[in-house]
């Protein structure tokens, strides 16, 4: 009797833990990752966000044992690609590679935005910065800042430049360079880098602000020629270009970043061991020296100062839009 009741209360015991574990993401955690991981770019293929997407794809997708998927969801200054990792389900099994347009500049310059990124995404890494770079197209007269912000003086508000997107950071960079130089500029939107550097190329438009990565294979063809580097210092790409600080508008410095981050609510188990194989991953000399070979600096700086960054960057740039004026809508 006592061996019937045994193996009946064995059996209900093991009936249990089933229901437990196909309701309790906790069970499955330890497994994680069993299918393919999703790693959402909010950008079309060809631009700096992409290019870290892809360069780090191969190496994590080792390091995981699972295929890393590259979906490329552009528009809306990146809101679209961001609000869909932000209201996906917290399993790991979607995450998100941006810049910080999508973590502090939208949320500095938009009153209303679909996603809190404090909120509704979990920093993992920031595992990469690059300098932006002020572009102006070849059949313009332009060689230097001097001679742009000259021309803007005589023709307010006749200059045109190409952005990711109303409140992206390209125009943010553009408004600072603006505010700085004492001048009106003319933001037009693009899709992303691919698109806004053929704009500027084809004479859409007469400027440009965008990221090394993605542009100087055009400076170098001769396609777009470089004024200055938005950042604080110059791109080991473009050693020959000076920084707008050194240019007499030091107030114009915008700095370029790429984070990884997953929904919040992602389990800590699952948080910690994507941590750990994107730390490792970011140790990949060959992947430090394909990064570095794009002009981007390749760094990991934890979820806490992840965080503590993009919480520091919505301040100081919500405070900057509202002395220049900047509403994106």
């Amino acid at each position: 009797m006592k061996s019937t009741v045994s193996r009946r209360s064995f059996g209900l015991l093991l009936g249990a833990l089933a229901i437990v574990a196909m309701h309790d993401p906790a069970f499955a955690q330890n497994a994680w990752p069993e299918r393919p991981v999703k790693l959402v770019v909010p950008f079309p293929p060809g631009g700096g966000t992409d290019i870290v997407a892809r360069a780090m794809g191969q190496t994590l997708s080792e390091r995981l044992g699972q295929p890393i998927v590259i979906d490329n969801k552009p528009g809306a200054s990146t809101i679209i690609g961001t609000d869909a990792v932000a209201k996906a389900a917290p399993d790991g099994y979607t995450l998100l590679l941006s810049g910080s347009t999508s973590y502090s500049v939208n949320p500095a310059l938009r009153a209303r935005l679909p996603y809190d990124p404090v909120r509704d995404l979990a920093p993992i890494a920031i595992v990469a910065r690059t300098p932006l770079v002020l572009v102006v197209g070849k059949g313009t007269p332009w060689h230097s800042v001097a001679e742009l912000v000259a021309a803007a003086k005589a023709k307010p508000g006749s200059i045109r430049y190409a952005t990711f997107g109303s409140g992206s950071g390209p125009h943010l960079a553009g408004e600072l360079l603006a505010l700085a130089a004492g001048i009106q500029l003319q933001d037009i939107p693009y899709k992303g880098s691919s698109q806004g550097a053929m704009a500027v190329i084809g004479g859409e438009v007469e400027i440009g602000i965008d990221t090394v990565t993605s542009v100087a294979p055009h400076v170098r063809s001769g396609k777009l020629r470089a004024l200055g580097i938005v950042g604080a210092t110059r791109s080991s790409l473009l050693p020959e270009v000076r920084t707008l600080a050194e240019q007499g508008l030091p107030d114009a410095t915008f700095d370029a970043w790429y984070g990884f981050a997953a929904p919040a609510r992602t389990p800590a188990p699952v948080i910690d061991k994507l941590t750990r194989a994107v730390t490792a991953t970011m140790g990949n000399p060959a992947l430090q020296a394909q990064l570095r070979a794009q002009g981007m600096e390749p760094v990991v700086i934890g979820a806490a100062a992840f965080r503590a960054q993009m919480v520091g960057e919505i301040s100081r740039y919500r405070a900057l839009a509202h002395r220049a004026g900047i509403a994106a809508e």
